[in-house]
């Protein structure tokens, strides 16, 4: 592509080109009020041929050098070629070239430099007999003489120079500036038809690239199987260095890496981006794609370090969106400075389209097998709550008629009498048989709460009365974070008071040497764009000995195992089934060196 992004017409197939074409060559040869009169009858012809041979070539690059061949060969020059004004840079480019020396392709002109630069940013020729008589002449090489060149003009804007060079003086007239100008029409309108038929080509190349991109991605099941393959097309599609899929937390505030595709050590490495105050943000916010030509040197991108050390330049970010929310972005990072065409733009949403549907079927598949366990779990769960109660209910009976029997039997020995010491141990194992017992019924009578609505930041401020003594003998610092203005939830308050302090009780377990434990609300928007806040967060972080990730998994669903001396296992399995009951959810993620409980709660609706 030769970068001509502002082009709106469009061609659809060949006959549509070739009726335009035979147009062209008619209004050329036919419409004689509009050829300069230097121009006789034979040069006439001459250039009507030159004009059925340019125009025979659809390939872009193929017409551009046809174009400065028989540029040379009309006006008898030794040199010539065609310099297109690149989009991105606004720079000069040799993109075609006849008898210049190699490596002159990658010479540069700015608009205004040169004589070719002149002529670029006033659209006027220059016809030049003695270039070392000219101060715009820049020499590329030093056999040149003299020089004509004429702006190239696609609908009324100057996109490139036409240059002729001759080692001769005085070697072109104003017969071969009215020729090559006459040329240069013809080019312009060949160029500008070779570009929209190469963008044709591209574009349907694109389409059916992306529908097989489409069945690549659908076909995978496993979320990161999809995540992988949608990187990884992605980069191939686009003609990428790198790609990459950022998805949004659970919170909303940040943007995790989820996948990558061509990605080095530095960019895995980087930190998660912050949402509020990024560029990938905005992205997400506005749900609308937007791009930077390099971002290391763009103010909008902040992390410039790592985007040099892995060689990133341009960056199209596009919004993965479901369900009319955002859930990440797709970025696609190529290795030098360009501007994205609204056709790659279209494509790209087009895949992120695909990958929303993608992530989110996969995401569903993972909830369908989470949920399919869960069942099998409780359905377990709910058999073993009711033999529990069952035989707890068995148990504590003859249990109070041991206790009762010990007690009337009077049990009483010197303390230097060995009895004695037995008969307290058998004393305090009935009370903790009787503990156990009455802790398997709460489990399995299950009570469903009462729900009313509930301020968090109240019980949590009630908490903090309840527990300070213990908290100060432990030497555990207590630190709260409550959000203002917290909405209320409905909530049966003795049971998430009972959730609270068992977590609490947990955490100073974890914590025997003392340490710091961290209480926080704050108010959730569920999706992003909600109004109003769905959902309220609550979490208590401790600087305790933490927990291995077995234990995390299984920490809300064991029922008599427990790590913990003299546990009976069933606090944190009482506290899940409080919060569930509650139509929430409890996670614990590690925050090393501690834990973290996070609750989440839906707000009185």
């Amino acid at each position: 592509m030769i970068g001509l992004h502002h082009a709106s017409d469009r061609v659809n197939d060949a006959a549509l080109w070739n009726g335009c074409r035979a147009s062209i060559i008619g209004q050329a040869v036919n419409d004689h009020t509009k050829i300069h009169p230097a121009i006789d009858p034979a040069q006439l012809q001459r250039l009507y041929q030159v004009s059925k041979v340019i125009h025979s070539a659809l390939d872009q690059q193929e017409a551009l050098g046809l174009i400065v061949r028989e540029a040379v060969g009309l006006v008898g020059a030794t040199t010539g070629s065609v310099v297109l004004i690149n989009p991105t840079d606004r720079l000069l480019e040799i993109r075609a070239a006849h008898g210049l020396p190699d490596g002159s392709s990658r010479f540069k002109l700015r608009i205004g430099e040169g004589i070719t630069g002149w002529v670029a940013q006033q659209g006027k020729t220059a016809l030049v007999p003695d270039v070392r008589e000219d101060a715009r002449y820049v020499q590329i090489h030093g056999h040149t003489r003299s020089e004509l060149a004429v702006p190239l003009e696609v609908n009324g804007s100057i996109r490139g120079v036409i240059n002729v060079d001759s080692d001769q003086l005085n070697a072109f007239s104003e017969t071969d500036q009215a020729l090559l100008t006459e040329l240069a029409s013809q080019a312009a309108t060949v160029i500008h038809n070779a570009f929209l038929y190469e963008r044709s080509r591209i574009r349907a190349d694109l389409f059916e690239s992306l529908i097989t991109v489409g069945q690549a991605i659908n076909s995978a099941v496993d979320l990161d199987d999809a995540l992988t393959a949608i990187t990884r097309e992605a980069c191939s599609l686009m003609s990428a260095r790198t790609s990459a899929l950022q998805l949004l937390d659970e919170s909303g505030d940040l943007l995790a890496l989820g996948a990558s595709h061509g990605a080095g050590e530095a960019y895995l490495n980087k930190p998660d981006v912050v949402v509020s105050d990024s560029f990938l943000g905005a992205v997400v916010h506005r749900m609308k794609p937007l791009q930077i030509e390099n971002i290391q040197t763009s103010n909008a991108y902040q992390q410039q370090n790592m985007a040099r050390e892995e060689g990133l330049v341009a960056l199209l970010s596009v919004p993965l969106v479901f369900g009319g929310s955002a859930i990440g972005t797709l970025n696609i990072y190529k290795a030098d400075a360009y501007v994205f065409s609204n056709d790659e733009i279209r494509i790209a949403m087009a895949l992120a389209e695909l990958s929303a549907i993608a992530i989110e079927k996969a995401r569903l598949l993972d909830r369908i097998v989470e949920s399919e366990e869960l069942l099998r779990q409780n359905e377990k769960l709910s058999a073993l709550g009711l033999l529990a109660g069952e035989v707890a209910h068995e148990i504590r009976n003859p249990l109070t008629v041991l206790k009762m029997l010990y007690h009337s039997l009077g049990l009483e020995f010197p303390a230097d009498d060995p009895r004695a010491e037995d008969v307290r141990i058998m004393g305090e194992k009935m009370d903790h048989l009787n503990t156990i017992v009455e802790q398997i019924l709460t489990f399995a009578r299950n009570a469903e709460p009462q729900l009313q609505p509930t301020d968090v930041n109240k019980l949590i401020n009630d908490l903090r009365i309840l527990v300070r003594r213990k908290i100060a003998q432990q030497k555990v610092e207590l630190e709260t974070r409550l959000a203002k203005a917290l909405p209320q939830i409905r909530a049966d308050a003795p049971q998430l008071s009972q959730v609270f302090l068992n977590l609490t009780l947990n955490a100073l377990e974890a914590m025997p040497d003392g340490g710091r434990l961290t209480i926080e609300t704050r108010a959730i928007h569920l999706p992003k764009s909600a109004p109003e806040p769905t959902h309220i967060r609550i979490e208590f972080t401790d600087t305790g000995c933490g927990m291995d990730a077995e234990t995390r998994e299984r920490a809300f669903t064991s029922l008599l195992n427990t790590s913990k001396p003299g546990g009976t296992g069933l606090g944190l399995a009482i506290v899940g089934r409080i919060v569930e009951s509650h139509a929430g959810r409890i996670k614990i993620k590690p925050s090393p060196p501690g834990t973290t409980f996070s609750i989440l709660l839906p707000v009185a609706g």
